[in-house]
């Protein structure tokens, strides 16, 4: 039976995760800003030192990190100002970055742990119209590297969870700063062929099997292969979308 603390537990995959781990017999600590086990907001340090508290009051450690919690946001580029890229960045990397600060030491000290940093696959393929999202995703991706060959040393395990569009409520922390990305990326969302609880089963099995780099759905590791084996079509696919995203556009 693991322990495991989620962060953006509140809603979204988050939620779906805490109920898969529950299900399976797991003990799951939810962590959320509202609506959650434990309050914390992923950018504040100090929220984290209390986190880590609770959970060695709690358990006297920790089996599995997920720092799930991030935000939609950006857009095309000349529509996202500094306050957007700061507000991305804030949650999705530098609240990454501080829960994996926070939880290194005690999974060093133990000699085992897993942290599970959840990016999407706008961290490897990266289309028109989102350049602060995918610029955070990829930034996660890259730490997630990193960390597990810093801390594989000491028996700790990472994971790097890479989904494609999911139906979950990501699209509320979209932004009014560029209305013709929220637009589409609010249909992509919307049209998905699968829900949080489907790829939260997928991620649950695929941490209990060790993978690194998690793609839970075809859409993402066809998207993931294509961009490798293919670059070609990829580029030509993907400047087709930025045309597309030029003829949604209204005419100045």
């Amino acid at each position: 039976m693991a322990r495991v603390l989620i962060t953006g537990a509140a809603g979204g995959l988050g939620a779906a995760l805490a109920r898969q781990y529950r299900a399976r017999g797991h003990q799951v600590i939810g962590a959320d800003l509202a609506d959650a086990d434990v309050a914390l907001d992923v950018r504040s340090e100090a929220d984290w030192r209390d986190a880590r508290d609770h959970v060695e009051q709690t358990w006297g450690g920790l089996d599995i990190l997920i720092n799930n919690a991030g935000v939609a946001g950006g857009g095309r580029v000349d529509r996202t100002d500094a306050q957007e890229w700061h507000r991305v960045l804030d949650v999705n990397v530098v609240g990454v970055a501080n829960g994996c600060a926070a939880f290194a030491p005690l999974f060093k000290q133990q000699g085992r742990g897993h942290l599970v940093n959840v990016a999407s696959l706008a961290g490897l393929v990266h289309p028109a119209g989102m350049s602060a999202y995918t610029a955070s995703k990829a930034a996660v991706v890259a730490m997630s590297e990193s960390l597990n060959h810093e801390l594989a040393p000491w028996g700790v395990q990472v994971s790097v969870v890479c989904p494609s569009f999911f139906r979950t409520n990501l699209a509320a922390s979209l932004t009014d700063g560029d209305p013709v990305m929220a637009a589409i990326s609010a249909k992509l969302i919307e049209r998905a062929p699968f829900d949080a609880d489907q790829i939260a089963a997928r991620v649950v099995d695929a941490v209990a099997d060790g993978v690194f780099l998690i793609l839970p759905d075809a859409g993402a590791q066809k998207a993931y292969w294509d961009k490798r084996l293919h670059p070609r079509a990829y580029q030509l696919q993907m400047f087709a979308a930025g045309q597309r995203i030029r003829s949604a556009e209204p005419p100045v």
